[in-house]
């Protein structure tokens, strides 16, 4: 029985709220939340949190509501706080802006949503990668817009002007350009009528100084798609919510586990891979004759873990992000390290967006022989075209967790299959309560 014990439930997944408090033996607290006309959230809790211990569930989950949501949770976690709540506890199932590191460019992560009017891919996928750097017997890329050519010309000249005391040296051969001429140009041609008359007179402008000619340096043009900044949202959500009045914090899978040094107080970083453990060990035949697959070098250390506890050997594809297009994200070059011929290949990773990371892995395997290919997925965010792109794609089955509701997935893709971790997360809330450990939650077989 537990006492002094308020759970509030948000708008991102109802069920997951029905779950913990049904596991917990007691009743979600009464909360009203909406928005105003206006736009603007509204948190009002009915009925008393003086004194007593209050864990906020509220997931980051996609849908173009994470905002949303993270707006609700700050509210809601203020209006705890003024009502002198003993204790309270942000429980994220899916830590909304973990896969925004602080990095200040040149940062790989998120897809970001294309511009209205750029050129969509809405059915064709092709699940393959075509990298930048040429195959042979194709030909070179396009390389600066300006041509290379020119830009050291122009440069070598420059130089060759200053040894020479700043006289410029007679032309030596013509340089193709894309660039526009200088006599196309409304100024040039300004210039162009005073450079007659002052040549006609023999003088140039009123003071009679002899004209000169001199070369520009090229104007400085940023390659298309390049950030200059990327603001430091791990910070700031830290921040967010600690000023908001968290006390703790129960999350689980966290995309890059160093986000936990982002905050000054308790941060419980749960995980989903025993779960995706006992899922394999349950309901795949012959298992250990299966190969764990990490899509990337990122998830190796988690793919290893299952491998290792279950006596099952472990493959790698090796990624490297190149840039493919201006207006497209950024694609990627794969390689498999390992042996999945004949085998039953299980990709293991921590979440999926868009999924075209595990889609494409995918192919790769089949190609390389895999006779099934799972994806065991601990947060399961699935948005824009995901859904479609894996019912076209070679995968036979997709296990992900109810960390996001799944509810509209499991309507529109016979492939998935949801596991559920509202037990996990209502014992976590029940160990922190009564102050006992919750390693076991990490141990747990």
């Amino acid at each position: 029985m537990v006492r002094n014990l308020v759970v509030l439930g948000g708008n991102s997944h109802p069920q997951l709220t029905d779950t913990i408090c049904s596991h917990l033996g007691i009743a979600p607290a009464k909360v009203l939340l909406g928005k105003f006309k206006v736009g603007e959230t509204r948190v009002e809790i009915e009925e008393s949190v003086r004194g007593k211990d209050v864990f906020i569930i509220q997931s980051g989950s996609g849908g173009g509501k994470v905002n949303d949501h993270l707006m609700e949770l700050l509210i809601a976690i203020s209006a705890c706080r003024t009502a002198s709540a003993k204790r309270i506890t942000a429980v994220l199932p899916l830590f909304p802006y973990s896969r925004q590191s602080d990095i200040p460019y040149n940062k790989t992560g998120a897809p970001l949503a294309k511009a209205p009017g750029t050129r969509s891919r809405t059915g064709t996928y092709t699940f393959d990668s075509r990298p930048q750097t040429p195959h042979p017997g194709q030909a070179e890329s396009a390389g600066l817009s300006n041509g290379s050519a020119a830009l050291h010309h122009q440069l070598s000249r420059m130089k060759m002007d200053e040894r020479h005391g700043g006289h410029q040296l007679p032309p030596t051969s013509p340089v193709k350009s894309d660039s526009l001429r200088r006599s196309d140009t409304f100024d040039s041609n300004k210039s162009d009528k005073s450079d007659k008359h002052a040549h006609h007179n023999g003088t140039n402008g009123t003071n009679g100084i002899t004209r000169q000619n001199t070369t520009k340096p090229p104007v400085f043009e940023p390659q298309a798609g390049y950030r200059q900044w990327v603001a430091q949202a791990g910070t700031l959500i830290a921040d967010l919510l600690t000023c908001a009045g968290a006390d703790h914090v129960i999350t689980m899978d966290l995309h890059d586990p160093q986000y936990q040094g982002f905050f000054d107080i308790p941060v419980d970083n749960l995980y989903g891979r025993h779960l995706l453990r006992k899922h394999i060990q349950f309901n795949i035949p012959n298992y250990q004759q299966a190969v764990v697959v990490s899509p990337d070098a990122g998830g190796a250390k988690r793919a290893t873990a299952i491998a290792d506890a279950l006596g099952m050997p472990f493959a790698l594809i090796h990624k490297e992000r190149r840039p493919t297009q201006i207006n497209d994200r950024q694609n990627a070059t794969m390689m498999l390290v390992g042996d999945v011929a004949d085998r039953v290949a299980i990709l293991v990773d921590d979440l999926a967006d868009t999924s075209n990371t595990i889609t494409r892995a995918a192919k790769l395997l089949k190609k390389e022989g895999a006779t099934t290919v799972y994806a065991l997925i601990t947060h399961g965010i699935l948005s824009g075209d995901a859904i479609d792109r894996i019912n076209a794609s070679a995968l036979d089955k997709v296990v992900v967790t109810n960390t996001v509701d799944q509810t509209e997935h499991m309507l529109r893709c016979p492939k998935l299959e949801v596991l559920e971790v509202g037990n996990v997360f209502a014992e976590a809330i029940r160990r922190v309560h009564h102050g006992e450990s919750i390693s076991v939650l990490f141990d747990y077989s």
